[in-house]
């Protein structure tokens, strides 16, 4: 017999909520690099809040179910952005056993979306009245506790088990330069909170609006869309603004030479290899030293040699014979071997005056799965040959001094440009410009790089700052201080760039540099305070019921 409409109706009903929350997690990777669709962010959540809003109350496993709504969107998201992790890491260790590491890592990661899903949908929106989205006052305070919720998982996503606050909902906006100009204020905690927002009062719009078709549709004020479109207004504005008429002050120019040597990842730790990146390195520095005017500042990315520059009289003499040939300085990534603590540290180096001075800048946050590996008992086994060892993080926000010109620089190693609260520590302790080495070439031809770059753009924004990245196999590039990215070379592409870039000599601090994720912190307030009160009410409720039983 054929399905009766139905059961037809019945199993679309069940399907379709997990059909929005897959569609959720495939829009928000379509926002970020490589794909760049970052428009999709206004209303990539927007399925996946119809879902959590809209399935049937019934039973006492709602909120379980709200949640595994919001499991299932973070675990394709987190995957599919993250797959970078898999498949460049097992085809360079050709270990299949590391596919599984993209999905682990969503399979954590997928906890933060349920706990928002389950927040909004069970906590906030708890029945079929409030549904209806009634009342102004009532729908914006929802959507401001949604996108506070929002804010707040990202900010403990950042920090919890090492962190890894890659790929933030407000960093699919990295392109649009008017709407991430808030961030010099807010960080991009407040783009998030936004976009965010935006989306919840979509859904509630929308559904408002329906429920109020009738004679007296156009009598009622809905001004919580007033609101939105104002908020949207002022935001875009004051990035117009920002754009238009920059406050950067006096500055100074900066000849700075990026050298990407494009060392094959194969080849980048290998003592085998160690004469030939000699050779390339001595080639490359040798060209960019005959430049004219002379450069002031060489970089070469993290990990510039096979082994540290401490290792022994070959290779610390090597890296001060290139300090030697140049007028300027060198900075370079290398590590550092303290034998007191038997510590091993990932270091920037900064030689100066012909190699005679030199400053050095200890690494403080480290990558998991890179640098050290989380819970070693447990994944030894499959991650053990990736990560032998682990290194320390070091402890001071070391800011590192160029004589000529009488300038401080912030550096950045790795993916610490994808930090505000770390990177906003050398900007406080005088930072003018921040200079980023990296190595992504542990990613191949992924997009991982690319995610790299869009996430600093904003620690430019952020605190006013120019951005100068020199990366073994790319992006090797610069960040004025309003987030626009100059290409200096070609990813996978040898060779190196002469540039000037121009540093502010007496830069202030922005509203972010001074008080840093003050925004994160107010979201977490709000929303604990609104998980308080949810528990209060419902120990109240039962006492009620306790109570009229009793009678």
């Amino acid at each position: 017999m054929p399905e009766s409409p139905i059961s037809s109706f019945s199993c679309v009903r069940r399907v379709w909520p997990w059909l929005a929350a897959v569609g959720t997690g495939a829009a928000l990777t379509f926002c970020f690099p490589r794909w760049e669709q970052g428009w999709l962010v206004w209303v990539a959540l927007v399925p996946l809040i119809c879902a959590t809003f809209f399935t049937q109350n019934t039973g006492r496993c709602t909120g379980l179910r709200k949640a595994a709504l919001g499991y299932v969107a973070g675990l394709v998201f987190f995957t599919s952005t993250f797959i970078w992790l898999s498949t460049t890491l097992a085809a360079l260790y050709e270990n299949w056993w590391l596919l599984a590491l993209a999905p682990l890592v969503a399979m954590v990661f997928g906890f933060y979306f349920a706990f928002w899903t389950w927040f909004v949908g069970a906590v906030l929106v708890r029945d079929d009245a409030a549904r209806r989205f009634p009342r102004s006052l009532q729908n914006l305070a929802t959507a401001g506790a949604g996108a506070a919720a929002w804010v707040s998982h990202e900010w403990v996503r950042e920090r919890l088990f090492g962190g890894f606050g890659w790929n933030n909902i407000g960093v699919a906006l990295h392109r649009d330069l008017p709407m991430i100009q808030i961030a010099e204020l807010t960080g991009v905690p407040g783009i998030s909170f936004l976009v965010v927002f935006v989306n919840l009062m979509a859904v509630i719009m929308v559904r408002r609006i329906i429920g109020e078709l009738g004679p007296t549709f156009l009598k009622r004020v809905r001004w919580e869309f007033s609101f939105t479109m104002a908020l949207i207004a002022a935001v875009f504005a004051y990035g117009v603004r920002a754009l238009l008429a920059p406050d950067v002050g006096a500055s100074v120019p900066l000849r700075v030479v990026a050298v990407q040597p494009n060392i094959a990842q194969t080849e980048k730790f290998d003592p085998e290899a160690e004469g030939k990146i000699f050779a390339e390195l001595d080639k490359l520095t040798g060209l960019a030293a005959l430049t004219r005017p002379a450069p002031q500042l060489v970089l070469w990315p993290e990990s510039a040699t096979p082994r540290s520059m401490f290792a022994d009289d070959v290779n610390y003499h090597f890296v001060v014979d290139q300090a030697k040939r140049l007028d300027g300085a060198l900075l370079f990534g290398s590590t550092d071997f303290d034998p007191e603590k038997r510590e091993d540290y990932n270091i920037a180096a900064l030689l100066s005056e012909r190699g005679e001075k030199q400053q050095f800048y200890r690494k403080i946050h480290l990558v998991p799965f890179g640098e050290y590996l989380p819970l070693r008992p447990i994944f030894g086994g499959l991650c053990g040959q990736m990560v032998p060892a682990d290194f320390s993080s070091g402890r001071e926000y070391t800011v590192l001094d160029l004589d000529d010109p009488k300038i401080r620089l912030a550096p950045l190693v790795c993916f610490e440009d994808t930090l505000g609260e770390l990177t906003r520590r050398f900007v406080q302790g005088g930072a003018q410009v921040l200079v980023n080495i990296t190595n992504d070439g542990w990613f191949a031809q992924s997009p991982a790089a690319e995610q790299h770059l869009a996430n600093a753009v904003f620690r430019a924004i952020e605190n006013r700052r120019p951005l100068i990245r020199c990366g073994n196999t790319g992006v090797t590039c610069a960040v004025d201080a309003s987030g626009r990215v100059t290409s200096w070379l070609k990813p996978f592409e040898q060779g190196f760039a002469a540039r000037e870039v121009r540093v502010p000599l007496a830069p202030r601090l922005t509203f972010y540099a001074r008080h840093g994720d003050w925004f994160s912190h107010l979201a977490m307030l709000a929303t604990a305070a609104i998980l308080l009160g949810a528990l209060v009410t419902r120990f109240r409720k039962r006492a009620e019921n306790s109570t009229s039983i009793t009678k």
